[in-house]
């Protein structure tokens, strides 16, 4: 299957270079050496399903095949998604079906938390889906940035009412060592997969008080219809919240958003929510959605969970902030990416163009994230090609603060699968996930045809 590989990348290189080049090599690029000439492999030990992904080395346009572990939808997948995540001790998250499972060691060994009976407690009695209905739920997760992890878990179509949609809080505290879990009953339908995100404390609300608070919303409801979400102070307990008008009117604030060199704890690098959140915390507390008004400024939930609005103009509602304190953006028109960073608080930006050329017709799905203490930026893209099949892609840009140049792409699976998001599909394919482990591997979802359902791969070679 290499050799394969192999040759197909070599074609699709070709068609690379009216990207980055025109595909002639100059001198300069004969006495580059490739980067994989300084990968060592991050995992001696072998793993049950290790598959050879066409990497291509974007400086020479030289291609080699580089090592990654695959794992299935039974590694807490489910029909048609994973959603993953790591934490600052190099756990893998995954919360892509009904319960998080995780790994602490690469995926060698894993573990998976069930809701089990309850003491006396406000949670109510652990009540599973209907049967017949097993493989359904879904949900989301999270490390906060004092080391709880926050997730949730949606059981779907537990009968003909969707009223009757149930909600599970599933916390992982960091002080004790130890999960717990809280059955919370909504008065309305959830309805699909939430994204989550952490709005940095300390905490002082109506609603009680803590080191954070943690807020889930339901990707058919998020922000196109306003229509709000469940927010909790303790990870728990959770409660409806309204977003604000898009046209404006909450009381105006000021924020300093330039965080480089502030030494930010490891948590910045793992705390980033799936970009459909189109929100991020900040290190001084609270939480920022960019580019949320019509007027193009920010919203920003405040430490006493109140709304105010940031005048602040951000390239795209999809950012983060990472370790570093660098704030990245990422647009998408059409089959190009931009990739905006600042690293002086939103004043001024800098930014590099993935053009995918006359490689795709659209895209599918897409994801990114920074790592500031590896001064890393990885953009994963699954497109549909202009010969049918979709391509999983990911893009490494390493020393992102000296140029923000991709390094290499890799071809993650075979592309040999067309699938779409959405109920009702055949083959299904419903969001893009992706991780980075502390030493710098990447964990991402793809698609192909040696499995019906999506798979996860994890990086196992980088460079020394």
């Amino acid at each position: 299957m290499g050799k394969r590989l192999l040759g197909v990348a070599m074609a699709l290189s070709m068609l690379l270079a009216g990207c980055f080049g025109d595909g002639s090599t100059t001198v300069e690029e004969e006495t580059l050496t490739p980067i994989w000439d300084t990968y060592d492999r991050i995992d001696p030990a072998g793993h049950e399903d290790e598959r050879m992904f066409v990497t291509v080395d974007l400086r020479t346009n030289q291609t080699t095949n580089t090592t990654w572990a695959v794992f299935d939808a039974t590694y807490g997948g489910n029909c048609c998604e994973h959603y993953l995540a790591t934490s600052i001790d190099g756990q893998l998250l995954n919360i892509g079906g009904e319960y998080p499972v995780f790994s602490a060691d690469r995926g060698h060994a894993w573990d998976t938390y069930i809701p089990g009976v309850l003491p006396d407690t406000q949670c109510r009695t652990f009540v599973p889906t209907n049967p017949g209905q097993e493989g359904l739920g879904e949900g989301s997760i999270v490390q906060a940035t004092n080391g709880d992890i926050i997730s949730m878990s949606w059981f779907p179509y537990p009968g003909a009412d969707l009223k009757l949609d149930k909600f599970y809080a599933i916390l992982y505290d960091e002080s004790e060592g130890d999960w717990t879990w809280c059955y919370n009953r909504i008065t309305e339908p959830f309805y699909d997969r939430s994204w989550q995100v952490e709005v940095v404390g300390p905490i002082d609300s109506t609603l009680g008080t803590g080191d954070w608070a943690s807020i889930v919303v339901s990707n058919f409801w998020h922000q196109t219809q306003n229509a709000g979400g469940q927010i909790s102070v303790d990870g728990l307990n959770y409660y409806p919240f309204q977003f604000p008008g898009r046209d404006g009117g909450d009381p105006a604030i000021e924020l300093d958003l330039n965080f480089t060199g502030a030494e930010l704890p490891a948590y910045w690098d793992v705390n980033k929510p799936h970009k459909e959140m189109r929100a991020f915390p900040l290190p001084s507390g609270g939480l920022l959605f960019p580019a949320y008004y019509d007027n193009g400024n920010a919203a920003y939930m405040d430490t006493t969970l109140s709304w105010n609005e940031l005048s602040v103009q951000f390239p795209s509602e999809y950012c983060h902030i990472d370790r570093a304190g660098t704030l990245h953006c990422v647009s998408n028109s059409g089959t190009s990416f931009t990739h905006y960073m600042s690293m002086d608080g939103a004043l001024t930006w800098t930014n590099h163009t993935y053009d995918l050329g006359e490689k795709a017709s659209s895209i599918e799905e897409w994801e990114f994230q920074g790592n500031g203490e590896l001064d890393l930026f990885v953009l994963n893209v699954r497109y549909q090609s202009t010969e049918g099949p979709d391509v999983d892609t990911v893009y490494h840009v390493r020393a992102y603060s000296e140029d923000m140049t991709p390094d290499t792409l890799t071809y993650i699976g075979l592309g040999d699968l067309d699938s779409t998001s959405g109920a009702g599909n055949d083959i299904r394919f419903d969001f893009a996930s992706l991780g980075i482990l502390p030493d710098g591997g990447v964990v991402v979802a793809y698609h192909d045809s040696t499995d019906p359902d999506p798979l996860f791969a994890v990086e196992l070679e980088l460079p020394a």
